[in-house]
């Protein structure tokens, strides 16, 4: 057992039990209203609040209102608020937080430690932004604070180096989530598997041995129950719930495509979509894993029952929304954007126009393919209304689009487009 194991862990062990003792008592009497803009939306479900959004588009696409480029290699999207917009990009190797204003102008440029440049070189993460900070981290496991108006970097730390991770085979690609005063992290490592951060400090507050497996590339949910709140994620072969509070590992949920000597790095462990709750129960996509999944929350939180699985949809990193009883995401052998039946999990309609990700915004599915091109699709009849190409850009097609203010933004790689959807900005 390495050094920060035998000395660090059993002195955070004691301060977390006078620390749970303590937020018992503490969190009912603290508001966690927070102002937060982070990956895929207010709630990470890829579904958007813009209305009055175009109908169908030219077949050049939607006005181009603005390209940012020299933004560096990467592949997490943008994060917007109202005033500023921020992305993390690799340059020379060094991982960047990007800042711009409405317009377009560069705010700041802060650096945050070593990129990933081993395999599809560049950043993964989106930033997390509450109030006046934003959270990001890097492919090799620089997890920074900064703060939002100046680029100041408030304090940082390394997965790896200090809290003893272990990357997963294509770097570290979660977007944090912040809850009340805490941000989660996923190091990956045996002991100190997930864990929570004081959000101003960088401080340890709890840690989670989970089952001990390196990371899934997954970003966490947060689930709020009337007594307890729980960040489910994926590590490697577990789909987790703990408790946000004492960090007790309350479930899991295996995924069981992969036998248990066949696990290693990059064999099953890709699980890259955010799970989804919703009404009592948690539905996911592991692609790489158990495909599609319902299951059953208690009303405690404390256990899960699998209500269905899909096991052919194998949607590794696309995303999906649930809307109007349709759980819609993509498959990768089938090369198709799908619907299923939230009841049964059974396939009601598909749609052949390849793998991609997908996010949802005024009763429409805006649909960005592997192959570069962009898809408006009408959910109801599942047909796409216009599609047009991506041209700009370098390397893979894997980022997710956002809208914000009529605007669709797409990253491809190095250069980034703002497409006028509302048609209102010509």
């Amino acid at each position: 057992m390495n050094a920060f194991m035998q000395t660090t862990l059993p002195s955070i062990t004691l301060r977390i039990s006078i620390l749970s003792m303590l937020l018992g008592i503490i969190f009912p009497l603290i508001s966690i209203s927070q102002n937060t803009s982070q990956w895929r939306g207010s709630e990470r479900h890829g579904i958007y609040p813009d209305k009055e959004l175009l109908e169908s588009w030219p077949a050049e696409g939607p006005a181009l209102v603005r390209t940012y480029t020299e933004i560096g290699n990467g592949y997490g999207s943008p994060t917007i608020t109202d005033t500023m917009l921020f992305i993390t990009g690799e340059i020379d190797s060094t991982a960047y937080l990007l800042a711009y204003d409405p317009e377009g102008n560069l705010l700041w440029k802060s650096d945050f430690g070593q990129e990933w440049i081993v395999n599809y070189q560049g950043s993964r993460c989106a930033p997390t932004v509450v109030d006046n900070l934003v959270y990001v981290t890097s492919g090799l496991g620089a997890l920074a604070c900064f703060e939002a108006k100046t680029g100041k970097k408030i304090w940082s730390t390394e997965l790896v180096k200090n809290l003893h991770g272990a990357s997963p085979l294509f770097g570290y690609a979660e977007a944090p989530l912040v809850h009340g005063n805490l941000v989660f992290a996923t190091p990956g490592g045996p002991d100190t598997n997930v864990v929570a951060l004081d959000r101003f400090t960088g401080k340890v507050r709890w840690v989670c041995k989970g089952n001990g497996e390196v990371p899934g590339y997954n970003s966490p949910i947060l689930i709020n129950l009337p007594t307890r709140d729980i960040v489910a994620l994926f590590t490697a072969y577990s789909f987790l719930g703990i408790d946000t509070r004492t960090g007790k590992l309350l479930w899991s949920h295996d995924q069981v495509n992969t036998p248990a000597n066949e696990r290693k790095s990059g064999n099953g462990d890709t699980h890259s979509n955010s799970a989804w709750y919703e009404d009592g129960f948690i539905y996911y996509i592991a692609g790489d894993g158990n495909g599609a999944v319902k299951l059953e929350l208690s009303a405690d939180g404390s256990t899960i029952r699998q209500v269905w699985r899909n096991k052919g949809i194998d949607n590794y990193m696309g995303g999906f929304v649930i809307r109007n009883g349709q759980v819609y995401t993509c498959t990768s052998s089938g090369k198709s954007l799908v619907s299923l039946d939230t009841k049964t999990g059974e396939i009601t309609n598909t749609l052949k126009i390849g793998t991609g990700s997908l996010i949802w915004a005024d009763e429409k599915i805006f649909y960005y393919t592997q192959g570069g091109k962009i898809y408006l699709v009408d959910p109801a009849k599942m047909e796409a209304r216009s599609s047009f190409a991506i041209v700009k850009g370098t390397k893979e097609h894997f980022s997710h689009p956002v809208i914000h203010k009529g605007v669709l933004y797409v990253r491809h790689g190095n250069v980034m487009m703002a497409y006028d959807i509302a048609g209102s900005l010509r």
